[in-house]
């Protein structure tokens, strides 16, 4: 696989994601990094992203804080929750970050990790913010990903961004 796929996906799920308040209630840190991404206290997500050859910006651990302001298109990686029943599938963190307006007007498109332990709802979360979003879901990867899962998400991204820049209008 030289690039990376674009999954399809059937399930209904009930993210909770609102209207877009106005991008003024975003907090005070902002990033102009091509990769976002959320990752709980287990670190998986974040060791995976280290490995990537991008630059990159962490969401912030707990909803308390201030979340990010994208200042350009990127691509969102994240976990899923909820084990096998799904529910909480997204992490708060990412829902609060993808109701600031012009963070969800940048995203075009999403990396999900799951755990391959909970079936039906492996890599959940990534595909309720694609449908949400309306963007392409580009990849799954278990838990904190394999040295094949890196060189694909690497190859994969450098095809995207060029891809997308060579279709804009």
């Amino acid at each position: 696989m030289q690039a990376l796929a674009l999954a399809q996906t059937k399930r209904s799920t009930t993210a909770e994601l609102t209207a877009p308040p106005s991008s003024a209630s975003a907090g005070a840190g902002s990033t102009a990094s091509n990769v976002i991404y959320f990752s709980s206290v287990s670190d998986n997500t974040h060791r995976f992203v280290r490995k990537l050859d991008v630059d990159s910006a962490r969401l912030p651990l707990y909803t308390s804080e201030e979340t990010l302001l994208a200042l350009k298109p990127f691509v969102l990686i994240l976990p899923t929750y909820g084990g096998e029943t799904g529910h909480g599938a997204v992490p708060k963190q990412v829902i609060k970050f993808l109701n600031v307006g012009q963070n969800r007007a940048l995203i075009r498109g999403v990396i999900g990790a799951g755990n391959t332990n909970f079936g039906e709802t492996y890599c959940l979360a990534g595909d309720v913010i694609a449908a949400k979003c309306r963007v392409p879901l580009l990849y799954r990867f278990e838990l904190m990903g394999t040295s094949v899962d890196v060189d694909r998400v690497n190859q994969g991204l450098d095809t995207f961004w060029t891809r997308l820049l060579q279709h804009r209008p």
